[in-house]
């Protein structure tokens, strides 16, 4: 079975650092992504991290987060700077991950909630 936890760390300067660490019987993490969802809105990708190494970001973080990922402890981060109110929603960390079972499927985990005052 596979698991994704979500945290988040506040830091200096309104940042801050969501965490993804996904745990498991995992044979091998292909891509990562963060996704958002606020209130009355879709769920929308913020941000990925492939395979390959690339990146992708929605056009209304860029410049602003950073996604990043650690495959030795099988982690994404997604750093997080000039915060704004319409930043507020759940994020998700997602990957696409195949398993022991020797099954490639697409775990989700259960949200963050993220909360930017004007």
């Amino acid at each position: 079975q596979v698991q994704l936890v979500e945290s988040g760390v506040v830091q200096s300067g309104g940042s801050l650092r969501l965490s993804c660490a996904a745990s498991g019987s995992i044979v091998h993490i292909f891509d990562m992504h963060w996704f958002r969802q606020a209130p009355g809105n879709q769920r929308e990708l913020v941000a990925s991290a492939m395979n390959d190494g690339s990146t992708n970001y929605a056009d209304s973080v860029k410049g602003r987060f950073t996604i990043s990922r650690d495959n030795v402890e099988n982690t994404v981060y997604l750093q997080m700077n000039s915060l704004k109110p319409e930043d507020t929603a759940v994020y998700y960390c997602s990957a696409r991950i195949l398993s022991t079972k020797s099954n490639t499927d697409h775990y989700w985990g259960h949200g963050t909630q993220v909360t930017v005052s004007s």
